[in-house]
């Protein structure tokens, strides 16, 4: 078996056709199953393996070896058939598996049965798109979790040229500054905190919600 952990994305409509590329892309072993046929075809050769399947059950699981793979990700948007192939996974030894869920309830009903992650796509979407909207600085806004963010914000004329020592967001506004993203597209982790800051470079932080949106205001 691969030293890479290798992936499982059962549903390959938006969600999880996006998720098994962008895995596929980064040089990960991916298994896509789905019951279009259409779909499968189309991402034949752009995964490591594309099974189509309608049924949903024990047998599949083991006809597939599903309990070799170290994460699952369900992409269906169907109540029913998210919580069967949740549950299935579970069962089969997965030891991660990432769900999609549209709505509160059916989150909660995929945490009882095992799933670890659950992803909300439209509802954290719209987060995105609404703080974009709302803050004009706000290049990007992602929830980590209910109390923190990340944010990267564009840096403004009050802050043109100063260093991250001058402006000390750390003690104003209690965020870090994890990494500085420049104009040709580069992005900057181990940051010189003395050197000034350009007009076209976006500050990329880290703090509780209240914090980041403190400092977009502040800036």
């Amino acid at each position: 078996m691969s030293s890479k952990r290798q992936f499982v994305v059962w549903g390959l409509g938006r969600f999880g056709s996006s998720v098994a590329l962008t895995l596929a892309g980064l040089g990960y072993e991916v298994l896509g199953i789905d019951n279009n046929e259409e779909v499968v075809q189309e991402l034949s050769e752009s995964l490591t393996h594309v099974v189509l399947s309608d049924s949903m059950d024990e047998g599949t699981v083991k006809a597939l070896g599903l309990r070799n793979f170290d994460v699952g990700v369900v992409g269906m948007g169907d109540l029913e058939a998210s919580l069967m192939c949740t549950m299935l996974l579970k069962e089969a030894g997965v030891n991660t598996i990432v769900a999609k869920a549209s709505s509160q309830l059916h989150g909660k009903m995929l945490e009882k049965i095992g799933a670890n992650m659950i992803i909300y796509p439209e509802r954290d979407m719209g987060k995105r798109v609404g703080h974009n909207l709302a803050y004009s600085n706000i290049f990007d806004y992602i929830e980590l979790n209910d109390d923190l963010s990340l944010m990267e914000i564009n840096v403004g004329t009050n802050i043109v040229g100063k260093s991250l020592v001058e402006i000390d967001v750390r003690r104003k506004y209690g965020v870090n500054v994890v990494g500085i993203k420049h104009k040709d597209g580069s992005i900057e982790i181990n940051m010189d905190p003395n050197e000034p800051l350009g007009g076209e470079d976006i500050l990329v932080v880290v703090g509780t919600k209240d914090s980041v949106l403190k400092l977009e205001s502040g800036l």
